[in-house]
């Protein structure tokens, strides 16, 4: 915890001969971050093991056919490796057989389908006109128009003008088919044109328009029943073979990548070499049981553990090391929470454990309602139990962490979906809270004069509770200086840290006294005008010259903390005036604006709980990065990604 992983380089050297078994053992142990080997003098790039192609032709088979059957990744019970393997050849010929014929008879039904759509949409534009398509064409000494025409346009008082040889026909759709003298065709062209005459091609097809539409719409659905027929025998097939997809894909998913394993390594003629991290407890583990497994012909060696010291200098590139975190398990979900920011360097302090604890309690702390607590909590239970996979357990479990913390506040404030749960003190006027007989009880004097009670009520005591979060501004912000002296201390040594990150606290420690001595807490002011004048020469000679200009930064940076308060006020309102909206609405006897009011009140407090997701999450997301992070924070580790793979639906 606070650390990554600690991690250490490991090579591996041995005979070729050995090479296929010594690939098995990494892959089971899951452990080794494989070095990728570019290519110099006395060795090459290695080649994939024999039978990689064919491996990856029938993988590239089955996702293929899990594609055309729809097939998602449910969690189903693992099966036996060695019983798919010993099944995948007659099997996947099997199934290939049955998926090819139904794709081939569903791919000439949607053809067959998408002529008819085809044909439909071109014959609709002429329904209604009761002519043979056959009789449209072919004349010598007849000109035949078909279009459409202006909306309204009468155009048969000109065609009588220019001859009484036509014979004109307006369908449903207002297409019109004319047949004139083809002497007169110039003629009636530019009448047609006067209407705005837009031509329409007359279908290729033998046929009255409304008969031959009635023909292709039922040979349509003939064809869409067939497809719905096929597509229960596709959903048969699937549900017949979709562990056997499921278990073979990831089974050829590793076997491929146990073959194509030594385009990552260095090889001569006779002997191959593997270049990797390795976590230090799993080092011995790894070693002995490569040895094992190659009859002690491959030789593991380890480098010295990567670290970074001031006075030795870098052992190791801290970029380089790939990072993986070393947390309990209640706090892993957290890091999900880091992995949108960045994984850490290998000598850096790992944060994760100081945001499980800043996270939720900032959240809680803002949001502080029971009635939004166990809407979210639920919300967040039933969300884990059906979403799978592990993005959604962290996220609904951080959900989880935040609500907790923010059912605790809302006991402590007294607050349920903005009703107060206590009533004023006793002898003061006031609203009756939610519980019958609970009165609010005084503790003590706050700042300004204001009572400090419980439940606490948060819009009575607002300048205590300002103050209260700028305190915790500046406790979370000098945690996070001294988490920045130490990565310091450890990458440069005693007098850089105290320069760097120490003067930032001085010069905090100055500012107070400089405040203390204004008001006339504290005698004079001098004292605190040393210390900061002392912090500013600290932070020059430590960062240099623009450091002055981020000495205002931390004033910020400190307010910044004040929307712990502002964010949780702005939610009490909404909450408040939905209840205010709903109660003004509501009746004395039950009727139709009781239901009115229900309905406001239902679909605000359903908004003003997406709101309470969004909100707090966002300002105490923001409040680790920007005011936090910036104190010591570096990241931009590399993924620990050791070579192997995590079997869901197969078992050695």
């Amino acid at each position: 915890m606070l650390k990554p992983k600690q991690m250490s380089r490991v090579l591996f050297v041995g005979h070729k001969d050995v090479l296929e078994p010594t690939i098995g053992v990494l892959h089971d142990l899951h452990v080794v971050h494989l070095e990728e080997y570019t290519g110099e003098e006395y060795f090459s790039i290695g080649k994939p093991l024999a039978g990689v192609e064919q491996d990856s032709k029938r993988l590239l088979k089955l996702r293929s056919i899990a594609s055309f059957l729809g097939i998602k990744k449910p969690y189903i019970k693992p099966t036996s490796a060695e019983k798919v393997s010993s099944e995948l050849e007659e099997k996947l010929d099997e199934l290939e057989f049955a998926v090819s014929e139904k794709l081939k008879k569903k791919s000439e039904i949607e053809a067959k389908i998408k002529d008819a759509e085809t044909n439909i949409h071109e014959i609709k534009v002429f329904s209604g006109i009761p002519v043979n398509f056959d009789l449209c064409s072919g004349y010598e000494t007849l000109q035949v128009f078909a279009g459409t025409i202006k909306k309204g346009a009468e155009i048969e008082a000109g065609l009588s003008r220019i001859t009484t040889d036509y014979q004109l026909y307006v369908g449903d759709t207002g297409t019109i088919v004319l047949f004139v003298l083809a002497k007169h065709a110039d003629v009636v062209a530019e009448l047609l044109n006067e209407s705005l005459f837009n031509e329409v091609k007359i279908p290729a097809m033998s046929g009255v328009p409304d008969e031959l539409l009635n023909e292709l719409e039922t040979q349509r659905d003939m064809f869409v029943k067939d497809l719905d027929s096929l597509s229960s025998e596709i959903d048969s097939v699937k549900t017949q073979y979709e562990e056997f997809i499921l278990a073979s894909e990831e089974l050829l998913s590793i076997e491929t990548q146990k073959k194509e394993a030594p385009l990552f390594f260095a090889t001569s003629e006779h002997a191959f070499a593997i270049d990797g991290w390795v976590p230090d407890d799993e080092f011995e583990t790894l070693k002995s049981r490569v040895e094992e497994a190659t009859d002690n012909r491959v030789h593991v060696t380890r480098s010295d553990r990567a670290t970074v010291g001031a006075d030795e200098g870098d052992k190791a590139d801290d970029a380089n090391v790939p990072i993986e975190y070393d947390n309990p398990k209640i706090v892993k979900p957290m890091e999900a929470v880091m992995n949108l920011y960045a994984r850490p360097r290998y000598h850096e302090i790992d944060p994760t454990a100081l945001v499980f604890i800043a996270f939720p309690l900032f959240y809680g702390l803002i949001l502080g309602d029971i009635g939004y607590a166990l809407i979210l909590l639920a919300i967040s239970f039933y969300g884990r139990s059906k979403l799978h996979g592990e993005g959604w357990n962290s996220l609904f479990t951080v959900l989880i962490y935040c609500n907790i913390v923010t059912l605790f506040f809302g006991i402590l404030y007294g607050e349920f979906l903005g009703f107060p749960l206590a009533g004023p003190l006793a002898g003061h006027v006031g609203h009756q809270g939610l519980i019958p007989g609970w009165h609010t009880i005084l503790l003590f004097q706050g700042i300004g004069g204001e009572l400090v009670t419980y439940p606490i009520h948060r819009t009575h005591i607002i300048t205590t509770l300002l103050v209260l979060t700028l305190v915790i501004g500046v406790v979370h912000i000098n945690i996070g200086f001294i988490a920045g002296f130490v990565n310091v201390l450890k990458k440069h040594g005693m007098k850089a840290a105290i320069l760097e990150k120490g003067g930032w606290m001085v010069l905090q420690l100055g500012a107070f006294m400089l405040l203390f001595g204004a008001v006339g807490v504290i005698p004079s002011i001098l004292p605190g005008a040393v210390i900061f004048a002392l912090a500013v020469i600290m932070l020059i000679a430590g960062e240099g010259g623009t450091a002055i200009i981020e000495i205002p930064s931390i004033l910020s940076n400190i307010l910044s903390y004040s929307r712990l308060l502002a964010v949780g006020l702005s939610s009490i309102g909404i909450a408040t005036a939905i209840n205010t909206m709903s109660g003004m609405i509501c009746p004395e006897e039950i009727g139709i604006f009781t239901v009115f009011a229900a309905i406001i009140f239902i679909l605000g407090h359903a908004l003003n709980t997406a709101l309470s997701i969004i909100a707090p999450g966002l300002h105490a997301l923001r409040l680790q990065y920007v005011e936090f992070f910036t104190k010591f924070y570096e990241g931009g580790g590399r993924i620990y990604d050791p070579f192997g793979y995590n079997r869901i639906y197969t078992e050695e």
